[in-house]
């Protein structure tokens, strides 16, 4: 076998027991039993949440173990094949099992990323906000080049993108956006993405044609699902009502139906504006469990986690990306030290290398900011 074949064959093993690892295999076929026992019992509808929930449990079960044993078989008999054809000297033999290891190697290492997906809240679905900064205009265009960015990649995904609330900017782009972003492990894929965004450019809104740095911050935080239980005290919360500010046209609200839900212990404040009053108040408590929980997952996972300890200020210093179209195209990951040429292409929502990136490496535990103050 030839040294570069050998090296996609030991990478498939590598993430083979990777999957193994993850789902403990050992004890996967043991744990499938107990939930087709569990599933046969009559009594279990008589509670319709934990039946759903034993249900998504089982199936991310039989999903992990098929996708193990598919690519085990596939790896096996692919080797079978080289070695026939390296034995009655057929090329074409080893060229094509070849061939199929290299789209085998693509496939578990897909699968291998998805493992690090394996949070407690990594398979909901997600909110995320944008936030104009330091910059004034220039922020808020670059807010909007963000929320086109997000939406785009979103879009690639398959999700399902609800815009819950906008406040346009004074002269152009937008002050704030909010997003509720919906399909398989949302928030497991955007967690990564919270944090302050950096943009080098030559101004469109400067007559001079400078270079100038605008900031936004991006937050993102899990929905709460059935599953999680959030109780907010209405002691501990002020809920006001507003006109909408949004981009204008014949969608703005003419009445203060938008809604704002301060939490005062905290400090959190949540807003919807894009639906009726009574719509505006349940999607901005959800948006605000959503935000009390991610605060509670960060205390859990402090380490991992820590960029979601301090949202703070959109300028210098709480960088975790930066995009510099002028006077050289990168954009560049100051966490992982990702980084890509490819300037139009992330801005059209190529995010999966800067994700799967800092994905792995937060399986270690702590940023790279984190090991450098060690």
């Amino acid at each position: 076998m030839r040294a570069e074949t050998q090296n996609i064959v030991d990478a498939i093993r590598k993430s083979l027991k990777l999957l193994g690892q993850r789902m403990d295999l050992e004890t996967a076929p043991h744990r499938l039993e107990e939930f087709n026992a569990m599933i046969e019992d009559g009594d279990l509808w008589s509670d319709p949440a934990r039946a759903q929930k034993l249900m998504r449990e089982r199936q991310v079960l039989m999903d992990q173990m098929e996708t193990y044993k598919r690519i085990e078989r596939e790896l096996t008999d692919n080797v079978e094949l080289i070695e026939l054809g390296e034995m009655e000297d057929d090329p074409d033999i080893v060229t094509e099992a070849e061939k199929s290891l290299r789209e085998l190697k693509a496939f578990a290492d897909a699968k291998e990323l998805e493992a690090l997906l394996d949070g407690e809240a990594d398979g909901n679905d997600t909110f995320l906000e944008i936030n104009a900064g330091a910059g004034g205009t220039e922020s808020c265009d670059w807010a909007s080049m963000l929320a086109r960015m997000y939406t785009r990649w979103a879009e690639k995904k398959g999700y399902t993108v609800e815009l819950i609330s906008e406040t346009a900017g004074d002269e152009a782009g937008i002050r704030s956006v909010a997003y509720k972003i919906s399909g398989k492990n949302a928030y497991g894929w955007l967690k990564s993405e919270s944090g302050v965004h950096r943009l080098v450019r030559i101004s469109p809104y400067d007559s001079a044609a400078r270079r100038h740095t605008s900031f936004s911050s991006v937050w993102v935080y899990p929905v709460v699902d059935d599953n999680i239980d959030i109780v907010v005290n209405p002691n501990d919360i002020r809920i006001d009502t507003y006109r909408s500010t949004g981009a204008g046209g014949q969608h703005v609200n003419t009445t203060d139906s938008a809604v704002r839900i301060t939490h005062l212990p905290t400090g959190i404040v949540t807003t919807s504006s894009m639906k009726s009053q009574h719509q505006n108040r349940e999607a901005a408590m959800n948006a605000l469990k959503a935000r009390l929980y991610q605060m509670e997952l960060d205390k859990r996972n402090a380490a991992i986690n820590a960029q979601h300890e301090a949202k703070g200020d959109a300028g210098w210093g709480n960088q975790i990306r930066s995009y510099v179209l002028q006077p050289y195209q990168m954009v560049k990951d100051l966490r992982t030290g990702y980084e890509t040429s490819d300037t139009q292409g992330v801005l059209d929502g190529d995010l999966d290398g800067f994700m799967a990136a800092t994905l792995a490496l937060g399986v270690e535990g702590k940023s790279r900011a984190d090991a450098q103050a060690d």
